[in-house]
């Protein structure tokens, strides 16, 4: 029956509140006083027992909880028959810890999802020079596998032959695809976009990167147990102290009524109510404001933390490459577009769909004799005439100068982080852009308000190269900036600052940031991000604006605020009406239970104050000094 009760909680929670609106409404509409009266005292009986039974148990390994406390609280408004108290307390109780477990519940598919991402099968080469296909559990290391476009990279190992791109964004978090040749580094779980290659297996099963990525999510979150919040430690020692001044005060006066007094005025009804109601209030502000806040733990974390480290890819930057900047060296800029556009449609690589976009609607033209030069580009007959796009070496190759100005405009480029696209037409170089990750707008003005909202440090963790993050660094103002990460050096720059006592928060979107977002004191996910992301962390902006973010952090530190508020409150006023009991000759059961109802009332107008919050906008403070640091 207990088991059965307990698997009904949250339909006893839902029937207890439906109950608690037919009593108001038949008080307040219907003046029927028996409606109003059943009502609450069936709400009161359904919403007491799976907190009672929880109290038992709890009593039985000798825990005396937070339910021993609502038990109480719930006895001694029935022993005055103040069933509206008992209803309310009981329903706010049920329904705060219902909100709670269903956030936290999401956390647990996340090694599901992760395990489903990874590889399954691959294509192993046999002796006799055959291909077939294997469960990746069978390939050992030093074997040789095959690799089709679109399909995943099973192990981690290096090309030994052919060529392609590989989106490595899965354990980077980068968004440009990596063009790999012989003697390259390929990773499991990042994919083939282009190209067929055959690599030779050197790390196989959980030695893979993707496999520890996994191992990293299983630890981060055995590690991070639920802190015990102040109430269940403070009952640990009040309940039992209200119950043992009771039974003392009985045995010395053999009064029962003075001791179910001091059992009804020390059960503190606020005290089980306020944190719940700030809770739910701050919970519906974030939502209102596409912000998901995972539990009240989280609220109280994320109100503490002091450092802030970010993702670069999709969560500093918007994720999707674009032409940033360009220059032109002829005097018909829209024809050399034209031929451009005619020779990039015929590539699938990134950069050349970023040009595509940038250049929009154009005439193109007929190409003939396409040649795909490795690692340089593309050259193709235009109109009879002869293009060539690509890298700074295919202009070499193509045997093309570059005047001063050229150089020193490559030069720019590349030290503002772009990939660079040159476009030569019969051996005079044409157009030169420059392709890059923009930042996500208005982003400057965001990270400066964490430093008004008490965050000192503010950290770039990336796998791109240490040029483009120190770019990014110094344009955002941000504190310190670490390129060539993979998924264990942020893991490991993470655990570091913690042991430093720091209290981290993590941004990222993609399943190599999921380590690090079970590993921080605070995950924060961005919506458009993967589910893995979404589900290891404790904060989620539901439609990736990063401008929520500082309505976060100084929405969780006016709930934490405000628990303490209605904490003080509650506790406040159970001291001062259990000092009345014995100083005063004017307290009794019914001035104590109106005084109880005040301060609930208190506190919940206290708490629904969260619902209005909004963070005030400050002026934007001054950028700061940047320390680089390269990883090893």
């Amino acid at each position: 029956m207990q088991r059965f009760i307990l698997g009904k909680k949250n339909i006893i929670t839902l029937f207890s509140g439906i109950l608690i609106i037919i009593g108001l409404f038949s008080h307040l509409a219907l003046d029927n006083t028996t409606l109003f009266y059943w009502s609450f005292i069936i709400a009161s009986i359904f919403g007491a027992a799976p907190i009672a039974i929880q109290a038992y148990q709890a009593l039985k390994v000798k825990v005396v909880s937070i339910d021993v406390l609502v038990t109480i609280a719930v006895i001694g408004a029935f022993l005055i028959q103040n069933y509206e108290e008992s209803a309310i307390v009981t329903f706010l109780f049920l329904f705060g810890s219902f909100l709670e477990q269903r956030t936290l519940n999401k956390t647990r598919s996340a090694i599901k999802e992760l395990t489903e991402m990874a590889p399954e099968s691959a294509w192993k080469q046999l002796e006799n020079g055959e291909v077939e296909e294997v469960d990746v559990d069978e390939v050992n290391e030093g074997d040789v596998l095959l690799v089709k476009t679109g399909a995943k990279i099973p192990v981690d190992g290096k090309v030994i032959s052919g060529e392609g791109y590989i989106n490595e964004a899965s354990i980077t978090g980068e968004s440009v695809p990596m063009n790999k040749v012989i003697d390259s580094d390929v990773f499991a779980g990042t994919i083939l976009e282009n190209g067929t290659i055959q690599i030779r297996a050197d790390r196989v099963g959980e030695d893979t990167t993707f496999g520890k990525i996994i191992e990293l999510v299983e630890e981060a979150q055995d590690s991070k147990s639920e802190a015990e919040r102040f109430i269940d430690r403070f009952s640990k020692y009040y309940t039992p102290a209200v119950l043992v001044l009771a039974l003392i005060v009985w045995l010395l006066s053999r009064n029962v009524e003075l001791a179910i007094t001091i059992l009804v005025l020390g059960c503190p009804g606020a005290l089980v109510i306020g944190v719940p109601v700030s809770n739910v209030a701050g919970i519906g502000n974030g939502a209102r404001n596409g912000i998901l806040l995972k539990g009240s733990e989280v609220i109280n974390d994320f109100s503490k933390v002091d450092t802030m480290v970010f993702d670069k890819t999709g969560t500093l930057t918007a994720g999707n490459p674009e032409v940033a900047e360009s220059e032109y060296y002829g005097k018909n800029s829209k024809e050399v577009l034209g031929y451009l556009a005619s020779v990039e449609r015929e590539s699938d690589h990134p950069l050349a769909k970023a040009v595509l976009n940038d250049i929009g609607i154009i005439t193109t033209y007929p190409v003939e004799e396409t040649e795909v030069i490795k690692g340089g580009g593309i050259v193709a007959k235009v109109k009879g005439r002869r293009v060539a796009v690509g890298n700074v070496a295919l202009m070499e190759k193509e045997n093309i100068k570059l005047s001063q100005k050229a150089k020193a405009d490559v030069k720019r480029f590349e030290e503002r982080g772009n990939s660079l696209v040159l476009t030569a037409i019969d051996g005079k170089l044409e157009a030169l852009m420059g392709i890059r990750d923009r930042i996500r707008p208005g982003m400057g003005e965001e990270l400066q308000r964490f430093k008004k909202l008490g965050v000192k440090n503010l950290v770039v963790l990336s796998g791109d190269n240490q040029g483009t993050v120190d770019l990014v660094a110094r344009e955002l103002g941000l504190t310190e900036a670490h390129g060539h990460m993979l998924p264990e050096d942020k893991s490991a720059h993470i655990k570091k600052m913690q042991t430093e006592g720091h209290i981290v928060a993590f941004v990222g979107d993609g399943v190599n940031d999921s380590p690090s977002l079970a590993l921080a004191n605070i995950g924060i996910a961005m919506g458009s991000g993967t589910d893995v992301a979404i589900e290891t962390s404790d904060v989620v902006l539901m439609n990736s604006n990063f401008n929520n973010l500082s309505h976060a952090l100084g929405l969780t530190k006016a709930t934490a605020r405000n628990m303490k508020q209605n904490i003080a409150i509650a506790v406040g006023v159970v001291l001062v009406l259990l000092a009345s009991v014995f100083f005063s000759e004017w307290m009794n059961m019914s001035i104590g239970m109106l005084v109880h109802e005040a301060s609930i009332l208190v506190v919940i107008v206290n708490g629904m104050r969260l619902l209005r919050y909004r963070l005030r906008d400050k002026k934007t403070a001054a950028p700061a000094k940047i320390e680089t640091v390269k990883a090893a």
